[in-house]
């Protein structure tokens, strides 16, 4: 058998490294995230139009100071349109058109393809989290630098949660019932799920089952510490066990065409 010395190619054939792979798949689901116009209506355009009208307009019944209430509600919504919806409709359509099924056949390890998606949603997320800070500060809200902590884990727990249940349902319906039953999800969590209206608003049997749910978990812990208070532990309880739940099964159901 011959062999050759090292150097002899140029390049040097074989996969690269593990990091640069990661931090090339990152790069290209955010781009392909932000170029999605879809995508942009739904994971910014929706929530900034909802920031400013919460802010300025008294349509649904949100404690004062406003600004610091409606960010907490549409930083909420925005994480559940990327993590959840945009995730699910992204993913459910790569399968249908094989994109996934033929990353997998490439040097690339199904695991890092999986972090790739994670990672671009996380870096939507960031986006989201910098411009609406940005127009909530213009709005008037004023941060108080010691909730910070509790904001970025909510977040970070919620996109956790809203993501495996995107994977889920994106990896385990065909492409055409993943868009229809992520739209409809998206909905109904919005105005029923205690996103744009708090859970003491709601009818009480409906209030009981809201906080049981990411999206009133989430809104309702968010909307608390950006006035001045803080998650409660049944909240962040419920954010980690949505992830963890959900990302158990998705790991056992989620098909790659």
């Amino acid at each position: 058998m011959t062999s050759f010395e090292a150097g002899t190619f140029t390049p040097a054939p074989g996969r690269g490294p593990l990091g640069r792979m990661l931090a090339t798949q990152v790069g290209l689901e955010t781009r392909l995230a932000l170029r999605q116009g879809e995508q942009v209506l739904l994971t910014l355009i929706i929530p900034l139009a909802l920031l400013v009208g919460l802010s300025l307009l008294r349509v649904v019944p949100l404690p004062e100071p406003r600004p610091a209430a409606a960010l907490g509600t549409v930083l909420a919504l925005a994480v559940m349109s990327t993590a959840f919806t945009s995730q699910a409709i992204s993913l459910g359509f790569d399968r249908r058109y094989g994109v996934m099924r033929r990353l997998a056949a490439t040097a690339i390890p199904r695991w890092l393809i999986v972090l790739g998606r994670l990672g671009g949603m996380a870096a939507v997320v960031l986006v989201q989290l910098v411009v609406l800070g940005a127009v909530a500060l213009a709005l008037g809200w004023r941060p108080d630098p010691g909730s910070l902590g509790a904001v970025l884990l909510l977040v970070v727990l919620g996109t956790a949660a809203f993501g495996a249940v995107g994977v889920l349902l994106g990896g385990s319906l065909r492409a055409e019932l993943v868009l229809a039953v992520a739209n409809i999800v998206w909905f109904v969590l919005l105005f029923a799920g205690g996103v744009l209206v708090p859970a003491a608003a709601l009818p009480g049997p409906l209030a009981a089952v809201v906080v049981l749910l990411p999206s009133g978990a989430l809104a309702e812990g968010l909307r608390a510490t950006l006035l001045g208070g803080g998650p409660t532990p049944g909240q962040l309880v419920v954010l980690l066990l949505w992830a963890l739940v959900a990302g158990a099964v998705a790991t056992r159901t989620v098909r790659w065409s």
